[in-house]
């Protein structure tokens, strides 16, 4: 894994911030900051409690415009782009897993894995046996038809991912995927996800507080206080 941002080299960005402020309420949560992911590519995004890392995916993720700042996907500014459209983004090529999973109480995990898939007009049948596929791919046979809170916090991260990868998105992104597991099931998740993007050239975002889990990623940025820190800065 390398460190730092590698803006400038020849490698066009999949997705790119340029100067992104965001401010919640009177605090500025981003000040400036500025990262890119190309296609393919494990990130890491780490720093301290507060540093903005929560608030920069959600701006890359298109989930929250920022103040000022771009961000710029396949060539397409997402701050520009209607509300409708950054939905249709996020139902195909982005997928997103959050800490603690989000799954749908209600629904099984099977249900849970098939549901991006109908939403994007596949029909029962054919997503329910996707997703089988995809649940399958991430360690969780045999617990389909299970509910959220019939399973185990890793059972329940690995169904999440899996909700996030079967649609085919080009980028996934991570906030503290593994931040409410056990050391055990946070490396099965983190193996599980790096093997599983590499396999099929998604690029994915990592936020993370754990330098365990960042050491899956390709390249690692760190935030501090709402900005890229240089190459050396730590604290």
């Amino acid at each position: 894994m390398t460190n730092g941002d590698t803006t400038g080299s020849a490698a066009q960005p999949l997705l790119a911030a340029r100067g992104l402020v965001k401010a919640h309420g009177r605090t500025e949560a981003l000040r400036g900051a500025s990262v890119e992911l190309r296609a393919g590519e494990i990130l890491a995004v780490t720093g301290a409690s507060g540093s903005g890392k929560s608030t920069l995916l959600h701006c890359l993720a298109g989930i929250v415009r920022p103040d000022a700042g771009s961000v710029t996907y396949a060539g397409q500014r997402l701050e520009e782009l209607p509300e409708k459209r950054l939905s249709e983004l996020r139902r195909t090529d982005f997928g997103v897993v959050f800490q603690f999973g989000q799954l749908i109480p209600e629904l099984t995990a099977l249900d849970n894995v098939a549901l991006p898939l109908m939403l994007a007009g596949a029909g029962r049948v054919e997503a329910r046996a996707r997703a089988g596929q995809w649940l399958e791919r991430f360690g969780v046979r045999g617990q389909e038809d299970l509910r959220p809170g019939g399973m185990s916090g890793g059972q329940a991260q690995r169904a999440s991912l899996a909700r996030a990868l079967v649609t085919g998105p080009k980028v996934v992104f991570a906030d503290e995927p593994t931040g409410a597991l056990d050391s055990l099931s946070a490396e099965q998740v983190m193996t599980a996800l790096a093997h599983t993007a590499r396999e099929s050239g998604t690029a994915v975002l990592l936020v993370t507080h754990d330098a365990q889990v960042a050491a899956y990623a390709d390249r690692e940025v760190r935030l501090r206080d709402g900005a890229v820190a240089p190459l050396g800065v730590t604290a």
